[in-house]
């Protein structure tokens, strides 16, 4: 199995043509980004092509109620059809769906999946139905077809706890994972400032825990490629000083960095299970 490593767009700074640039020579395989608006799109496509860089799209549903999100969500994913997405990852729905709601979404969402014919995997994101364990363990018991973005930090702050996963184990998860974003949360915050700062070093091991289970659970899937981004944002995700507003990181060191050590991590892994 390959891991595969692509770069959000989120807090980088210029233009799509340099920012690709960046992007390739930093040793990415390619972007997951939403479209840009309707007049940069023709650039998006033949700067992905001139860079040879792989494309995961994002989808944000909205509207004022459950159709207008499955409405807003099948314009969305067949305008990303025509830029040949490797996958996709949807931020779906809202947190305040009750459980009909949301099971109404889903449903909705699968089937214009298998229309469209494009792959997506639903973020674990806070605002969006997937914004608890709980509420994705249910739904991923009702719909198997159901597949999941990953994004556990997001989880650590709606819980307060490391700890969501001895309910709800992480298998759960791990088994319907197909993109995974390597971003380390805490009990109060969905990222850390530097997932290399020793006080975050508890963290960053229970974090690498789950993300190794979702390694492991595709592997015995047979998939054959696994993709990552390690999507830290900038502030105000990322910590600032008070009164001057600036970073207390590098958000791009950040970045790379953790995805050199996922990739080195992987790739001994699974050099050592032969």
């Amino acid at each position: 199995m390959q891991l595969k490593l692509f770069r959000h767009l989120w807090g980088m700074q210029g233009g799509i043509d340099v920012l690709f640039r960046q992007i390739k020579a930093a040793g990415y395989i390619g972007v997951e980004a939403g479209l840009p608006p309707p007049p940069q799109r023709e650039q998006f496509a033949a700067e992905l092509k001139v860079h040879n860089l792989e494309f995961i799209g994002m989808i944000f549903s909205e509207g004022n109620d459950v159709a207008g999100h499955i409405a807003s969500f099948e314009t969305q994913l067949q305008e990303i059809k025509a830029f040949q997405p490797a996958k996709v990852t949807a931020h779906s729905g809202r947190d305040e769906f009750d459980l009909n709601q949301a099971r109404a979404f889903v449903q909705a969402a699968l089937k214009i999946e298998k229309q469209i014919g494009v792959t997506v995997g639903h973020e674990t994101h806070r605002g969006r139905i997937f914004f608890n364990p709980w509420i994705t363990r249910d739904l991923l018991a009702e719909f198997t077809d159901l597949k999941l973005t990953c994004d556990f930090s997001h989880w650590c702050v709606v819980a307060e706890r490391m700890t969501w996963d001895r309910k709800c184990p992480i298998g759960l998860y791990a088994d319907r994972c197909i993109h995974l974003h390597s971003r380390v949360g805490y009990e109060q915050g969905p990222q850390v400032p530097d997932p290399a700062a020793p006080e975050y070093a508890a963290h960053l091991a229970i974090s690498e825990g789950w993300w190794e289970q979702i390694w492991k659970s595709q592997q015995a899937r047979g998939v054959r490629e696994s993709t990552l981004t390690p999507e830290f944002g900038p502030p105000g995700y990322l910590h600032t000083l008070p009164y001057t507003n600036v970073p207390v990181a590098d958000l791009v060191s950040v970045c790379d960095g953790m995805a050199e050590r996922e990739l080195r991590r992987f790739n001994e892994m699974f050099s050592r299970s032969g």
